[in-house]
């Protein structure tokens, strides 16, 4: 939450109604670029347009991505803690950080979640359960997330960075005063500085400095909103993030935006 901090843009490339060529001629156009980071979702089936179009799952993709990018970070906005074992998760995740180390340390951002989209549940066997039994059990993974890092051979290359999703008071925020070194959500700019204010409480319970955590939120999909681009920047957003569909994934916005991301660096460092 320093406000000195720097401006990043990431990508979520939407694994739906589209051929994976595409998608990963895609990825390698936002390098060609200069985005910061390139996310997929965790879902089993499209979001938007057509419910039984084309769809692809995450976490092979990511394989694929950390080896085609030499730059780009990577990861899910967000993964759902449901579908996979905790120190699974904690493997996968260390596998890809690996992959994409090629000599140096890795990209991978291991983003997660609680879990919404119940069709997912429903279609693939999962017990789709409560909102707060979700949560309970995102809060119960991340701890033994964190153990399987440590005892892992080999271990991570760097200190895999956290990404957590949602806006929850009660819950999300304390888990994301725990463990996150990312916070995201789709807070309104009015709205921020109260969750802000929210996690520094949570922040100052569990013994932590929330300064220390990137805000993550939503730029506005279709042609670029600067203004609400700007709005987000004065609340304390530092990571905006951009999603984009398919079948053709244009890149016209995300050219604006990184404009913008420029414009807003210079400024930074002046």
């Amino acid at each position: 939450m320093s406000p000195l901090s720097t401006v990043r843009l990431g990508i979520q490339v939407q694994p739906q109604q589209a051929d994976y060529t595409a998608i990963r001629d895609t990825v390698l156009r936002l390098e060609e670029l200069g985005a910061d980071i390139v996310f997929n979702w965790d879902h089993f089936f499209p979001l938007y347009g057509d419910r039984d179009g084309k769809h692809f799952e995450a976490w092979t993709m990511l394989g694929a991505w950390a080896e085609q990018t030499e730059r780009l970070e990577f990861g899910t906005l967000v993964n759902c803690n449901s579908y996979r074992n905790a120190d699974l998760q904690a493997d996968m995740a260390r596998t890809l950080d690996h992959i994409s180390a090629k000599g140096g340390e890795g990209r991978f951002i291991f983003g997660t979640g609680s879990g919404w989209f119940e069709r997912d549940y429903d279609e693939y066997g999962y017990e789709f359960g409560t909102v707060g039994g979700r949560l309970n059990a995102l809060a119960d993974a991340l701890p033994r997330i964190e153990a399987r890092w440590a005892k892992l051979n080999p271990a991570p290359t760097r200190k895999i960075p956290v990404m957590i999703g949602g806006k929850g008071e009660q819950k999300t925020l304390k888990i994301v005063a725990k463990h996150a070194d990312i916070w995201h959500s789709f807070v309104a700019p009015a709205e921020l500085g109260h969750k802000l204010d929210v996690l520094k409480q949570w922040g100052d319970e569990v013994g932590r400095d929330v300064s220390e955590i990137t805000v993550s939120n939503e730029l506005t999909r279709g042609s670029a909103d600067l203004e609400h681009a700007d709005a987000l920047f004065d609340a304390g957003v530092r990571l905006f993030t951009l999603g984009i569909g398919g079948p053709d994934y244009d890149l016209t916005a995300v050219r604006e935006y990184l404009a913008w991301r420029d414009a807003k660096n210079a400024r930074l460092a002046a």
